[in-house]
């Protein structure tokens, strides 16, 4: 199986919940901070807007005893950007942006993936894998229909606030006529 990669997401080995959660899966639920949750049984994802809301979940993450980072490759935990894949060396990971739908759309999707890598390339789990989205999840409307990014030094420039709805702020990006979306944690 695989998960969905879309902005920012917060990557967690499954295993590693179980052994460091005191109420194992469910206490992870409870401390995963928006609805951009899903798990194929193997990984848990959770999606993030920002780098700060991302980097506040892997420090909770680390107080409870996962670790992000051993001799410079992810252990438990690892950063996923939707665009670059894996943002630390990661050797149990699997990334790649895949076909979806009918339409030729695609999507950036990550897997677990452990044993040799006997090539260079991409190794897929199998020809055929499903894929976990959050609930509620579609592709029209999703990040991965619509992904945008402004660099930091452009904000002030493109970007006109337009909103809030449910602590993420909307904005118009005048140079796309799109609509952004930040988190206000």
């Amino acid at each position: 199986m695989a998960v969905l990669v879309e902005a920012i997401s917060v990557v967690v080995r499954r295993e590693a919940i179980d052994r460091s959660f005191a109420s194992g899966w469910d206490g992870f639920i409870s401390l995963a901070p928006n609805a951009a949750l899903c798990t194929d049984h193997q990984l848990a994802r959770v999606g993030f807007m920002d780098p700060d809301g991302a980097q506040r979940f892997v420090n909770d993450l680390q107080s409870r005893g996962l670790t992000f980072l051993s001799q410079t490759k992810c252990a438990d935990i690892v950063v996923v950007d939707q665009q670059r894949g894996p943002t630390e060396p990661c050797d149990w990971l699997g990334f790649a942006r895949i076909p979806f739908g009918k339409e030729g759309e695609r999507i950036a999707v990550c897997w677990l993936f452990e044993g040799p890598r006997v090539a260079t390339g991409l190794h897929l789990p199998g020809l055929k894998s499903e894929l976990a989205t959050p609930i509620g999840w579609t592709y029209e409307g999703s990040l991965s229909e619509r992904f945008s990014f402004v660099p930091n030094e452009d904000v002030q420039v493109r970007l006109k606030y337009l909103r809030t709805n449910d602590g993420i702020d909307v904005f118009l990006d005048t140079s796309t006529g799109r609509e952004v979306y930040k988190s206000r944690n």
